[in-house]
C-alpha cells in the first residue's frame, strides 16, 4: 500500500505558482486576485476561507474576502458579485458554499463571469469540462486527477467508481475520468447495493461525507482509494468516507484523509487563479 501524499505534491505546485507569480510581477506588473464571498459564520466554512488566504499570501496573490451576514439579501450578494466582475484587480471570485436557505445559489453561480469563476461552477466552464475543452474545472476533481498523474495511475480502461453525484465533486469527477477514457460508474443516495457497484472497481473515488461508507468486504485487492470525504467524529477528529485503517491493507495506493485531497484543493484553487491572471494580462497588453 502506497500513500497518495497530497499535502507533499501541494507544496510542490504551490512553490511553482509562487515562482510563477514572481514572473507575472516582474513581466507585467500584474498580481493575481482573488474574491471570496462568505456569506454567514459556519465554522467550516470560515476555516477553509482562512486556509485559502493564507494560501494565496505564500503564493504572493492579492485577495480580499467580503464577509456577509447570515441575514444578507440576495441582492446585497448580487451587487457584490457584479462589483467583482468589473474589478480589474481581481481575477478569480469564489462563492463559498453552502450559502443560507434563503438565498438562490444557482442564480449567484450563474452571476460570476465564466473567465473569474475559478471554482468551475458556471455553466459555461462546466459545459466545457463535459466537451473536453479548456476551462476552468472545479478543485477538488482537478486536484484528484493532479495526484493520480503524480503517481502515475493509469485511468484508461480503468472501472471507475464514483461514489456520490454532486455538482461540485461527483459530476466533474466522472467528466475528468471519462475524458481521460476510464470507464466511470457514479453511484448516489439511491443507488442499490453500493457493494455491488464498488466490489469491481480498479478505482474508488467516494466523498459523500459519512464516515466509513466504504469498508474492507467493498473493495477487491489492490484498489486504488481516493477519499474525497470530509467529516468530524464525536471526538472531534477529522476523517473521511472510508475506513482507512481496514480498507488500506487491501488498496494499492489510497489518500489518507485529511491530508490527501484536501491540501490538493486549495493548490488547484491557486492555479486555476494564476490561470485566469495570466489570460487577463494578455488582454490588457493587446
Amino acid at each position: 500500500m502506497q500513500l497518495l501524499d497530497g499535502k507533499k505534491l501541494s507544496k510542490k505546485i504551490e512553490l511553482q505558482i509562487t515562482s510563477d507569480v514572481k514572473k507575472l510581477k516582474e513581466t507585467c506588473g500584474c498580481t493575481p486576485g482573488l474574491a471570496v464571498v462568505l456569506v454567514g459564520q459556519d465554522p467550516a466554512s470560515a476555516a477553509y476561507v482562512n486556509m485559502k488566504k493564507k494560501a494565496c499570501d505564500r503564493a504572493g496573490f492579492y485577495s480580499i474576502t467580503h464577509d456577509m451576514p447570515e441575514t444578507i439579501s440576495q441582492e446585497a450578494i448580487e451587487k457584490t458579485i457584479v462589483m467583482l466582475n468589473n474589478d480589474t484587480n481581481v481575477d478569480g471570485i469564489l462563492i463559498q458554499l453552502p450559502l443560507p436557505s434563503h438565498i438562490d445559489t444557482t442564480k449567484l453561480l450563474e452571476l460570476v463571469a465564466p473567465e473569474k469563476d475559478v471554482d468551475g461552477f458556471h455553466p459555461y466552464n462546466v459545459g466545457r469540462l463535459t466537451t473536453g475543452l479548456d476551462g476552468f474545472v472545479p478543485c477538488t476533481p482537478l486536484g484528484v486527477m493532479k495526484l493520480l498523474a503524480e503517481y502515475n495511475i493509469e485511468l484508461k480502461g480503468k472501472n471507475c467508481v464514483v461514489v456520490g453525484a454532486s455538482n461540485i465533486v461527483g459530476k466533474p469527477m466522472a467528466a475528468l475520468l471519462l475524458n481521460e477514457n476510464a470507464t466511470v460508474e457514479i453511484c448516489h443516495i439511491f443507488t442499490d447495493d453500493l457493494k455491488k457497484h464498488t466490489m469491481d472497481a480498479d478505482i474508488v473515488l467516494v466523498g459523500v461525507g459519512v464516515i466509513n461508507l466504504i469498508t474492507e468486504d467493498m473493495v477487491k485487492p489492490d484498489v486504488v482509494i481516493i477519499d474525497i470525504g470530509v467529516s468530524r467524529t464525536k471526538e472531534g477528529k477529522l476523517v473521511g468516507d472510508v475506513d482507512f485503517e481496514n480498507v488500506s491493507k487491501k488498496s494499492s495506493y489510497i489518500t489518507p484523509s485529511p491530508g490527501g485531497v484536501g491540501p490538493m484543493t486549495i493548490a488547484m484553487l491557486l492555479g486555476n487563479t494564476l490561470k485566469a491572471a495570466k489570460v487577463n494580462a494578455q488582454k490588457m497588453a493587446k
